[in-house]
């Protein structure tokens, strides 16, 4: 007897061989994967509290996100063509600096939701602000039912990179404060929620912390054995305060600080140096490509294909609100896939199967959960989810991980299984009221403007 069965589906298993499984099974029993398989066989060997029939779908791991501002879902749309600092100063950082408690929690909740509806199981949240309410986030995130790992921001300077007031005077912290509040809000939130929480770090970008506090965060982290994330080689203004002021790349200056390891995450890497890519390797470091945001910010092409090819470990995200204005990692992989061909001018960079790998098990590299997610295996944690391509945009499906890469959106996802529990099935979603979400975003969302003092809307006359 098993908890759940999928039966009837094109099962994408992301095991060592890649082994797609026809007309193919997943057995679940509480939040484990104990078989995967034909159809036919595991019907004869288990029965099932609930048979989900995937006939015409895709059985395939959840996504995970690297790299997720949470608290700028309710800015979707706010910060339009404007370059990254501007953007920070002129619209996000006022706009983040008039949040309250209350919607901290709202942005949360429309950010999982929409996270969870586009097939995101698994997500790093890039930093928290005090005035936010983390706790409030936090058991947000505990009962929607999606996997996580939260951050505090740190930060002990207000500079972004030679920019030495870009932080508004709101979204300012001590650094000593901030520090206990992360530490404080890893003894609290860490390992909850059946170990489906995680606490890290995650110190602001060079410029915004000094060299002996980025040093403490990294003590920090390695004496609780979490992770760190941080914003790195985002920008050229990035590079240029580096070099000037340290005389370094990007990824010398994160191993000078003990900014490095197997669970550390750097956002962009967009102006990597051709020498991080072994910095990257040898350290075994993440970084996250985030290609909506860095076209819409104007930021520029990262070197996945170059870093990959090093060694490196690149994975996915979808970042912000007023940066991607979504947080769909479907999109996300065919961005990521085409804008390599464009930039290279090679149609053989960067296939669909290997952005799915950094989707998936790249991303699950840099967790604290590492081998347990991004494959459908036995003995494997059961985050997955089910994508319906029965679906004009979709059919005929010859090569399932093709179509899925260049041809579906979020939308297309039917089911989502996070821990072994379905927190959506038909797109109906079990863990929270999408209607009630949707209606208090969407009226939080014009209080922040009216406190913050901004009037966002049409550049056209509106009668």
């Amino acid at each position: 007897m098993v908890d759940i069965l999928l039966t009837n589906g094109t099962i994408v298993t992301m095991n060592a061989r890649r082994e797609i499984v026809t007309d193919g099974a997943v057995a679940i029993e509480e939040n484990k994967i104990v078989d995967v398989g034909k159809t036919p066989e595991l019907k004869k060997e288990y029965r099932a509290d609930v048979e989900i029939d995937c006939s015409g779908k895709l059985v395939l791991p959840g996504f995970i996100d690297c790299h997720v501002h949470q608290a700028q879902a309710l800015l979707r749309g706010c910060a339009d063509d404007l370059s990254l600092v501007h953007w920070l100063k002129e619209r996000v950082h006022p706009l983040q600096g008039a949040f309250t408690p209350r919607e901290g929690e709202i942005s949360s909740k429309l950010c999982c939701l929409e996270m969870i509806k586009s097939g995101t199981t698994t997500f790093l949240e890039s930093g928290m602000h005090t005035k936010y309410g983390i706790d409030g986030i936090a058991k947000v995130v505990e009962k929607i039912g999606i996997r996580a790992m939260l951050t505090k921001k740190l930060m002990n300077l207000p500079g972004y990179a030679d920019f030495q007031e870009a932080i508004v005077e709101s979204m300012r912290e001590d650094g000593k404060t901030a520090m206990l509040e992360n530490i404080d809000m890893y003894k609290k939130w860490h390992g909850k929620a059946n170990n489906r929480i995680h606490v890290w770090f995650g110190p602001r970008t060079p410029g915004g912390a000094t060299v002996e506090y980025f040093q403490e965060i990294a003590y920090n982290a390695k004496k609780f054995k979490t992770g760190i994330t941080m914003h790195l080689g985002e920008v050229k203004d990035d590079v240029r305060y580096m070099k000037n002021e340290f005389k370094m790349t990007p990824m010398e200056f994160a191993n000078h600080c003990g900014l490095v390891g197997e669970h550390v995450v750097y956002a962009h890497g967009v102006w990597m140096a051709e020498k991080d890519f072994r910095i990257l390797k040898e350290t075994k470091s993440t970084v996250c490509h985030c290609p909506a945001s860095n076209l819409k910010l104007a930021s520029g092409f990262a070197p996945v294909p170059e870093m990959l090819k090093a060694g490196a470990n690149v994975a996915l995200g979808c970042d912000g609100g007023p940066s991607d204005d979504c947080y769909d990692m479907i999109r996300e992989m065919k961005l990521a896939a085409i804008i390599q061909k464009g930039r290279l001018l090679d149609p053989t960079i960067l296939p669909a199967e290997q952005v799915l790998e950094m989707a998936t098990l790249n991303g699950a590299k840099s967790t604290l959960w590492k081998k347990d997610l991004g494959q459908l295996e036995k003995g494997k944690i059961a985050d997955l989810i089910v994508v319906n391509m029965r679906k004009p945009h979709l059919v005929p499906v010859r090569n399932p991980i093709s179509t899925l890469i260049y041809a579906a959106n979020g939308s297309d996802v039917d089911t989502v299984i996070v821990d072994g529990k379905i927190l959506m099935q038909n797109r109906k979603m079990k863990t929270i009221d999408e209607e009630k979400v949707i209606e208090e975003a969407q009226k939080a969302g014009v209080e922040i403007d009216k406190r913050a003092g901004l009037k966002i809307g049409p550049n056209w006359p509106v009668k």
